[in-house]
């Protein structure tokens, strides 16, 4: 066990370790976001979750599933699928791999309870919620059929999400993030979404584009009107990530947002023996869990590549859609009824996937539905690690505020 200077030093290093090489200046936008609250602290850690985790436990030998790698309780979303319609699922699949079922479920139950300490939740009230979500995923592991939230009876703030995207304007939310000029529409640099890109970096982008409308569908259809890099999430910032304005089908209604993401190696990799499929590149690895995972993908999901390097490809859709719980002003039973709606998510995606290159077939995910012994398990090591989060947090806060960190590297 490390004395408290010695765990300062080591979870100082190692976050600066695994950042190491990524752009300083979205970085620091990181580093910024991280010390503001412990769960945007544990948004930006995963690694330190996988670091962290026991090589020996019975949450080990739970069944091997398709995992999100990275699931938090803001990990969730909505988003336009391929067919135009609004869905809320499972958003980010950077970390994903093939693994014990518990490394979602625990990580989204820690989540949890770091978002209920830090709203002033009581500790029965927060475990109560675990259970309402373990209790759902029980529930509809045993029904052993993977389904979706409908957008006609869905409820409290997935409902006011689905409802949102649903009579969002393309049209408004483009003329949100552009400006007309002489030269045309161009992407708004606010510091916010967008920063500058260099030319180097657009001209590749460009080819990388010009390339794709020749060997694809999209001929007379993607024409490249600006690019910047763009800021988005937590986890993610400092690696290569860019906005894409394009032409579209005539006129600003017409125009789309791409965003184009280098997909780094799962953080999560190194941590689990179970066997990993032979991928082409870590694009494909994400495109093709995503979905496995999603009722239906989002617009545009592709795994593409620019020189050696892989991207996933998609529709840009606005950053709020995201489920934000900072400022949670809600009632505690629409709380509850949201732990619910996770619970039903997750069981669904997994049954989605299963059998598929070495997970749990749906017979055995029911056989799991219908066992609870290991339930106290996940919710024991949950509480755990969000008493560890907590008190990295705090240690990374104090680093940050006396000048460590803020330029986008350890200082």
């Amino acid at each position: 066990m490390l004395d408290g200077m010695a765990a300062r030093t080591d979870v100082l290093d190692r976050i600066a370790r695994f950042n190491r090489g990524r752009d300083p200046e979205r970085l620091a936008l990181k580093f910024k976001a991280m010390q503001k609250t412990a769960l945007a602290f544990f948004r930006g850690t995963c690694h330190l979750f996988c670091e962290d985790w026991p090589a020996t436990s019975r949450l080990n030998d739970m069944p091997a599933v398709w995992t999100c790698g990275d699931l938090h309780i803001e990990n969730f979303g909505t988003y336009k699928g391929e067919n135009r319609l609004a869905y809320f699922d499972i958003a980010d699949f950077d970390e994903s791999v093939l693994a014990p079922c518990a490394w979602d479920l625990t990580r989204l139950a820690t989540s949890a309870l770091i978002l209920s300490k830090s709203h002033g939740l009581k500790r029965k009230d927060a475990i109560a919620h675990c259970d309402v979500f373990l209790d759902a995923y029980n529930v509809a592991l045993r029904d052993g059929k993977a389904r979706w939230i409908e957008r006609a009876v869905a409820q409290g703030p997935i409902r006011s999400l689905l409802q949102r995207l649903d009579h969002q304007d393309r049209g408004a939310f483009i003329a949100s993030r552009t400006e007309r000029g002489s030269r045309g529409t161009k992407l708004c640099i606010d510091g916010e979404h967008t920063l500058e890109i260099s030319k180097k970096d657009r001209k590749r982008i460009e080819r990388f584009m010009a390339d794709l409308v020749d060997k694809g569908p999209y001929a007379r259809f993607f024409k490249v009107l600006d690019v910047a890099r763009r800021i988005a999430g937590t986890g993610a910032l400092g690696l290569e990530r860019y906005t894409i304005l394009v032409e579209g089908r005539g006129g600003p209604a017409g125009h789309f947002l791409l965003d184009l993401k280098f997909a780094a190696p799962s953080a999560l990799a190194p941590y689990v023996t179970q066997s990993q499929p032979r991928w082409k590149s870590d694009a494909e690895r994400v495109v093709a869990v995503e979905r496995r995972m999603q009722a239906i993908s989002p617009a545009l999901l592709h795994a593409v590549s620019i020189g050696s390097k892989s991207y996933v490809l998609r529709e840009l859709m606005p950053s709020q859609d995201k489920l934000d719980l900072k400022n949670w002003k809600a009632k505690p039973g629409d709380l509850a009824m949201l732990a619910r709606d996770l619970g039903f998510l997750l069981a669904w995606s997994e049954l989605r996937s299963g059998g598929r290159d070495g997970s749990a077939t749906i017979d055995q995910l029911i056989a799991l539905g219908a066992n609870r012994q290991w339930r106290r398990s996940v919710i024991d090591y949950a509480e755990h690690y969000a008493t560890v989060a907590s008190r990295d947090w705090k240690t990374f806060r104090a680093a940050y505020r006396d000048g460590a960190f803020k330029g986008g590297s350890k200082g």
